[in-house]
């Protein structure tokens, strides 16, 4: 009987740890539930609201990437792939036009967002067929033509052990787009785009095709870089590239006070690439906490260099960065995954290369009734507290859905004439999602008239690719260049053949600068 009962009592032991474990268990699943099954169906409901792809305009019009300048055409206008075609066939349209009162702007991926491509009523210049490239080894120039996009450049310097020395941070841009809006990137200490161009061709309105460098039509070497299209069309360019070499990440999450002494800290060191920094936008943090990235140079042989492809979990980035728009509770996860989870998930070394190879589509916009829209802020190191105290005031009050603020460091343009890096600047770009109708972009102009004039006022300017909703005022305040600048313009270019809405815009001097004659 003792036995019996030693046996029974074993099995009901047994039992009760089971029935415990499985209470366990089950608590820690019901946990786990909890924790995770919020975020889970936050993202499974943004992934399965997202669109596979953006509604092309109707036939007749085009648009650009704000989705915000739809715009009725008569023609669009590839270029010829072939180097002789192109040039012969460009003089016979340019000819055309103007035996037919037309003006002619000039589009590559118009990624520009002012109708800087686009000009009513005339014909759009499609320089993407115009694509090719050669790498002069020796001298390390790419020579490319420009209507080729840096998603073609990167892979095919890649192969070659070269990387672009300064772009936009993605490479869905065309290289005659970037260096017509001058564009920079997070490559560290160093000025704009314009500073890696050797050279181009350009073909003026008359037909001619001059050389412009620092030493060969110079003037027109500075117009034109930087110049939205309105000097000519760049044809080709040579433009200076660097080794892909590995790098390794480095980050600190501070509290914003903090930030600029942490970023002189980590930047201290001779073998800084990139750089730049993210704030957080969530509403009971705003701008009040920094993630501050630098990527260092490694030693390492060329062999271990990580290999070129596409960066890993694009569709989760995905969900978490639409995921943010709109939504408290969407904006903590997406800066919680990028302060304490991808810390733990990203590679530990990468190339130089790798680092440029994402395209915009990867968070872009596609709904049919909201766009994403790009506003971007230069303020040198004395302006920076006071502008982002100005905007932790002017954003909240207009209520405008802010999705990202970027920021990066730029040295000074010595080389354009439109330039806006006229000292050490610290970018802040920034995405707002807005809806797509007349009072949506009314409410954004409105804020953006304020954030130009807090910039304004820390001693900085704004970029001019992005909505026309400076003043004009603002315009030529930010840069007074700019009455010299139009005013040569028709010198090159008589007959006002290129044009876009950014020039119809902000050509018509304001009284206050006519009295200056």
């Amino acid at each position: 009987m003792k036995q019996g009962q030693f046996v029974l009592s074993r099995i009901y032991k047994c039992n009760r740890w089971k029935r415990h474990s499985f209470v366990a268990a089950l608590g820690i699943l019901l946990v786990a539930t909890v924790v995770m099954g919020r975020p889970l169906l936050h993202l499974a409901k943004t992934a399965w609201s997202d669109t596979e792809a953006r509604e092309p305009p109707p036939k007749g019009f085009m648009n650009d990437a704000s989705r915000m300048n739809l715009t009725e055409v008569r023609e669009v206008w590839p270029v010829p792939n072939d180097d002789e075609a192109a040039e012969t066939q460009l003089t016979q349209l340019f000819q055309r036009a103007g035996e037919e009162g037309l003006r002619i702007s000039i589009a590559g991926a118009r990624h520009s967002m002012g109708g800087h491509s686009l000009v009513p009523g005339g014909i759009v210049i499609d320089m993407t067929p115009f694509n090719k490239l050669e790498l002069d080894e020796e001298r390390d120039l790419l020579h490319v033509q420009a209507g080729a996009k840096w998603s073609d450049v990167i892979p095919y310097l890649d192969q070659r052990g070269k990387s672009v020395a300064i772009m936009q941070s993605n490479n869905s841009f065309t290289v005659g787009g970037s260096i017509s809006v001058n564009c920079h990137g997070w490559q560290y200490g160093r000025p704009p785009i314009s500073s890696s161009v050797e050279s181009f061709r350009l073909m003026l309105a008359d037909g001619t095709i001059v050389d412009c460098s620092r030493t060969e039509n110079k003037k027109l070497f500075s117009l034109a870089l930087g110049g939205y299209g309105l000097f000519g069309v760049i044809l080709d360019v040579d433009l200076r590239v660097v080794p892909n070499e590995r790098y390794h990440l480095k980050q600190s999450v501070v509290p914003v006070e903090e930030a600029l002494s942490t970023f002189d800290q980590m930047t201290a060191e001779s073998n800084v690439a990139m750089t730049y920094a993210r704030m957080s936008i969530i509403p009971d943090r705003f701008l009040q906490e920094v993630i501050i990235s630098v990527l260092y140079r490694d030693s390492s042989p060329v062999e271990l260099l990580p290999k070129l492809k596409e960066p890993g979990l694009a569709k989760i980035r995905r969900s978490l960065f639409r995921g943010s728009t709109d939504s408290d509770y969407g904006k903590k996860l997406r800066w919680d995954a990028e302060t304490k989870l991808q810390p733990r998930l990203r590679q530990r070394y990468y190339s130089r290369n790798q680092l440029l190879n994402e395209g915009v589509e990867v968070f872009e916009n596609r709904s049919a009734d909201y766009t994403d829209i790009l506003h971007e802020y230069f303020v040198p190191r004395a302006g920076l507290v006071q502008f982002v105290e100005d905007l932790r005031t002017i954003v909240p009050r207009h209520k405008q859905d802010l999705l990202n603020v970027t920021i990066r460091k730029i040295d000074t343009d010595e080389d354009t004439f439109l330039r806006y890096a006229d000292q050490p600047l610290f970018a802040f770009v920034m995405l707002f999602h807005q809806p797509r109708t007349e009072d949506g972009d009314t409410q954004m102009e409105d804020m953006t008239v304020e954030l130009i004039d807090a910039a304004l006022q820390a001693g900085g300017r704004y970029y001019l690719p992005y909505r026309l909703h400076a003043t004009t005022e603002q315009f030529h305040s930010a840069y007074p260049q700019a009455k010299q600048f139009f005013t040569l313009k028709k010198v090159y270019d008589p007959r006002e053949l290129f044009q876009n809405q950014f020039y119809r815009k902000y050509n018509p001097l304001p009284e206050s600068v006519k009295q200056d004659d």
